[in-house]
């Protein structure tokens, strides 16, 4: 999500589909109830590519794990996983949160603050991800810190979770998304959680993270504290 470039979904991946939101943990599919056949079957085939991409690297490593290894245990060809995915930093990165994101900060109330909607969004993320996901969010994050290729996709992604705030700190202030505050604040909020996300796994997981999204956000709403 910085200023880099955004990405852009694969034709055949699901249409929702966007780069992991910092210092949020890794959900399920987005729902499936209102999606037809074929949208749940290529939901299928993004989950089953994610999984064989995390268990390999839990087995064997980031850098050993190979596109090829990651098509055969997810039984697609290459070429499958390629559609969905550009790059094997996508595959780590890549969930289906930011449009639950935007929906639950549009549920929030006009006249709340914006840093006080995000920390309660996230806040109910945090609490209601299902069991396996913990897992998930510290093997994300440590290879954020750990290999540079996955940092460096994800500073390139991070541009569109920040549009998407932009686009709802807009609509609660009047301005104009490309406004250059709301562009500010917007990257500001989400280069804070990021450095909670680096710091959570510099920390080897040790904090709880709800406390540290509170912590930073107390901190950008009120400043340093003597």
């Amino acid at each position: 999500m910085t200023a880099a470039r955004t990405k852009t979904p694969e034709p055949s991946a699901a249409p929702d589909s966007r780069a992991t939101s910092p210092a949020a943990p890794a959900p399920g599919p987005a729902g499936t109830a209102g999606m037809g056949l074929r949208e749940r079957k290529k939901l299928k085939t993004r989950i089953a590519i994610r999984d064989a991409t995390y268990r390999l690297i839990r087995e064997q490593g980031y850098e050993a794990t190979t596109v090829e290894q990651i098509a055969e245990a997810a039984e697609v060809s290459p070429s499958t996983v390629f559609r969905y995915f550009p790059t094997k930093e996508d595959i780590v990165l890549t969930d289906e949160y930011d449009p639950l994101l935007e929906e639950d900060l549009r549920a929030r109330p006009a006249d709340e603050p914006i840093v006080e909607s995000l920390r309660q969004v996230l806040r109910r993320a945090v609490r209601l991800g299902p069991a396996e996901e913990p897992e998930i969010s510290r093997l994300r994050t440590k290879l954020m810190v750990e290999v540079p290729a996955v940092r460096s996709r994800m500073l390139e992604s991070m541009s569109v979770t920040g549009r998407m705030l932009c686009r709802v700190i807009a609509e609660r202030t009047g301005r104009d998304a490309g406004d250059l505050e709301v562009r500010a604040f917007s990257m500001g909020l989400i280069g804070a959680l990021t450095e909670v996300s680096a710091y959570w796994a510099e920390h080897d997981h040790q904090d709880d993270l709800g406390d540290l999204v509170d912590r930073t956000l107390d901190m950008l709403s009120t400043g340093f504290r003597a």
